[in-house]
């Protein structure tokens, strides 16, 4: 039986490490804003919304230092260059300070690089100019080995802030014709993190529920992580003994996958 390998960690650094979900698109305002407050009372990295939600978390995180970031062309990354750019723009002018936005996935398919690169720097010049981070996200399920190494490239260059594995939202056709989202994981992680230059963090998401999925991803060189299963991952930390000052996180050997199911 392979060791389990043993990280430092204090609850507000794993909380740090997460982004909010709450992209849902059943999710009402009350829902929405009762995931707000849970972000500002655990003190994560960033409430993750839909941009007509910006104004909510505005409110609600006002004096904290939970980020806001937006999400855009989500989630099928289908809307033209332009429009992408506007949503980003809008977004920053009404206060998200990171944005998360879904490449044309058919042309990343088609090996459109130029389109997929240029969108890409647009989108980025934008939310750089106006003091934000952009976040590209690939949707790996969708995609080949050859596809994702392209994109980490392309990202390293421009640079962007972040590259992420997916939306939670891209579902696969299944051999037994059921969908499922594949979401993080760890070949995709590991292939991202050999490729990508050192000034671009990855971002994991979709099925990440529990402890031993986050500390498994931060291992694999993972900096951020997109949950809308927050409280339930640091109630298991709490009971598990991580608290400040630090405890250890146990995290299982890397040939064990991340989950993949939302």
């Amino acid at each position: 039986m392979a060791t389990q390998t043993a990280i430092a960690v204090s609850l507000a650094q794993i909380a740090k490490m997460i982004d909010h979900s709450l992209l849902h698109p059943t999710m009402t305002d009350r829902e929405i804003l009762a995931g707000l407050e849970i972000a500002k009372k655990h003190r994560v990295a960033a409430a993750c919304v839909k941009p007509y939600s910006i104004p909510i978390a505005k409110d609600v995180l006002a004096g904290s230092s939970v980020l806001i970031c937006a999400v855009i062309g989500f989630p099928h990354g289908n809307s033209t260059t332009s429009i992408k750019v506007l949503e980003a723009e809008e977004a920053v002018k009404a206060g998200a300070h990171e944005i998360d936005m879904v490449v044309n996935i058919g042309k990343v398919l088609g090996g459109d690089w130029e389109y997929v690169t240029n969108e890409i720097r647009a989108i980025n010049d934008t939310v750089v100019k106006r003091g934000g981070a952009l976040k590209v996200i690939f949707e790996n399920g969708y995609l080949k080995d050859d596809h994702i190494t392209h994109l980490c490239k392309i990202c390293t260059a421009l640079p962007v802030a972040f590259v992420k594995t997916s939306t939670g939202f891209g579902f696969v056709k299944q051999p037994n014709g059921a969908y499922a989202s594949k979401g993080a994981t760890v070949p995709h992680l590991q292939l991202m993190k050999a490729n990508v230059g050192p000034s671009v963090q990855i971002k994991a998401a979709g099925g990440i529920r529990t402890l031993d999925e986050v500390m498994g991803a931060v291992a694999l060189g993972v900096t951020r992580i997109g949950t809308s299963s927050t409280e339930a991952i640091l109630e298991e930390a709490v009971r598990r003994g991580i608290n400040t000052p630090p405890g250890f996180a146990l995290v299982s050997p890397v040939e064990s996958p991340v989950d993949a199911h939302r």
